[in-house]
C-alpha cells in the first residue's frame, strides 16, 4: 500500500469532517482539532485504521471470500463500481435492495429472472411478445439490472462488506450485522465507528477521498484475490501429480525380457545400472552344451 500516508490523505480531502453540530460524541477519539466550524479528524489514526482494514480485505481475499463493495450516493457510485470491478468483486451502487444478504435466496431468484429475460433479448425473441409486454418486460430488466448488475453472479453470501457511508447505508450494515458478515467502512464525524469491526475514520462525503479508499480497498483485494489463484494453480498442480502418480502405480511396473526366456527384470522397480549390470552378468554365465 505505497499510497497510503499523511501527504496522500491530506491531498484526498480525508481529514474533513462534519459542522461540530452534527458531529457523533463516539467520534472523539478519532477527532485532531475544531477548524473553522468543522472537525478535523485525526489522520495519524486514520492511517493506523485504514492499514488495519485492508490487511483484513486482504486476507480475505487470499483465502477465496469475495467482498460486497456498496456505495449509493452520487459521489460514490462511480467510484465504487470501478474499484469492484477492477479487483473482481462485487458491488451495490444504486440502491440497497432489503434482503439482499437476509433473503439472499429470494434475491438469487430476482438475479434468475434477469439473467433470463436477458437471454430472452440476445435471442431476439421478443420479437413474439405484444408491443404491451414488450414495454412491461424493458421496464421490469432495466429495474433490475440497475439494482442487481453488480451482484449478479453472486452465488454465496460474501465474506465481507466495504461500505463507503454507513449512515447512508444503514440497511446493508444491519443486514451485515445480523449474518455476522465483517465490515469496513469509512466513518466520518457524524458516525458511530463501534457499529462495525473495521472503522477507517475520514470524510465520507468528498469524491477524492472515497475515490482514494475504493482504489485502496480494490488494490488490497486485488493482491489477495491474486495469493488466491496462486495457491489454488499449486494445489491443483500437487494433486495432478499424486493422480499421476497413483495412475502410474496402479497400472504396475513395465517388464522386460532381457534374459532369452530366462530372466525378467521390472523395468519400473529396477535402476539403469542394475538393468546393466544383470545384462553383463547373463553374457559372461557360460553356456549350456
Amino acid at each position: 500500500m505505497q499510497n497510503l500516508n499523511i501527504q496522500n490523505l491530506i491531498l484526498a480531502g480525508v481529514h474533513f469532517g462534519h459542522e461540530l453540530k452534527k458531529w457523533n460524541p463516539k467520534m472523539k477519539n478519532f477527532v485532531y482539532k475544531q477548524q473553522d466550524g468543522i472537525h478535523i479528524i485525526d489522520l495519524n489514526k486514520t492511517l493506523v485504521y485504514a492499514k488495519r482494514a485492508m490487511a483484513f480485505l486482504e486476507e480475505t481475499c487470499s483465502k477465496g471470500g469475495q467482498v460486497v463493495f456498496v456505495g449509493t450516493k452520487d459521489q460514490a457510485s462511480s467510484s465504487v463500481q470501478e474499484a469492484a470491478e477492477k479487483s473482481n468483486q462485487f458491488y451495490v451502487t444504486k440502491r440497497w435492495l432489503g434482503g439482499t444478504l437476509t433473503n439472499f435466496e429470494t434475491l438469487k431468484i430476482s438475479i434468475d429472472r434477469m439473467k433470463k429475460i436477458q437471454k430472452i433479448k440476445e435471442r431476439f425473441e421478443m420479437d413474439h411478445y405484444s408491443k404491451k409486454e414488450k414495454s412491461r418486460i424493458e421496464k421490469e430488466y432495466k429495474k433490475m439490472e440497475e439494482n442487481l448488475k453488480g451482484i449478479k453472479d453472486m452465488k454465496d453470501l460474501p465474506a465481507a462488506l466495504f461500505i463507503v457511508d454507513i449512515q447512508k447505508e444503514k440497511i446493508a450494515l444491519g443486514e451485515a450485522k445480523k449474518l455476522g458478515i465483517p465490515v469496513v467502512a469509512l466513518v466520518d464525524t457524524n458516525c458511530d465507528p463501534y457499529l462495525l469491526e473495521y472503522p477507517i475514520p475520514s470524510n465520507d462525503d468528498s469524491f477524492r477521498s472515497i475515490q482514494f479508499f475504493s482504489n485502496l480497498a480494490s488494490e488490497a483485494c486485488l493482491k489477495g484475490w491474486k495469493t488466491w489463484q496462486s495457491d489454488m494453480h499449486k494445489e491443483q498442480h500437487l494433486e495432478q501429480k499424486k493422480t499421476d502418480k497413483k495412475q502410474s502405480s496402479d497400472e504396475g511396473p513395465q517388464v522386460l525380457n532381457v534374459s532369452r526366456g530366462r530372466r525378467l527384470v521390472a523395468a519400473g522397480t529396477a535402476e539403469d545400472m542394475e538393468i546393466e549390470l544383470e545384462l553383463k552378468k547373463e553374457e559372461d554365465e557360460p553356456k549350456e552344451k
